[in-house]
């Protein structure tokens, strides 16, 4: 795994992040809190409010889906089954 680790962004003087999504949760949080010391009517504030928070709910969205990508792993969902589920079993309501 570690040879296929990004070296390079590809943009001269800006470093490869080991830590990208921890990083812009950090950065989307601080910004959210400077944003609070702006009047709750200002349009900066609200639309800046908006995508922050959309941003920030994609990197936790990004986060949770990872998790579940190495619980399918795990599970292996795409094998058979060991045995037979009930006839029953996706009746519903019963």
């Amino acid at each position: 795994m570690a040879g296929l680790l990004k070296k390079t962004t590809g943009l001269v003087g800006l470093a490869v992040c080991e830590t990208p999504h921890e990083r812009l949760k950090i950065l989307y949080t601080k910004i959210l809190d400077v944003l609070g010391h702006i009047p709750k009517n200002a349009a900066y504030r609200k639309y800046t409010e908006q995508i922050t928070n959309e941003k920030l709910s994609m990197v936790k969205a990004a986060e949770n889906e990872l998790s579940l990508a190495r619980k399918m792993i795990q599970w292996k969902p795409w094998e058979p089954l060991v045995e037979e589920p009930p006839a029953s079993q996706w009746k519903w309501p019963i």
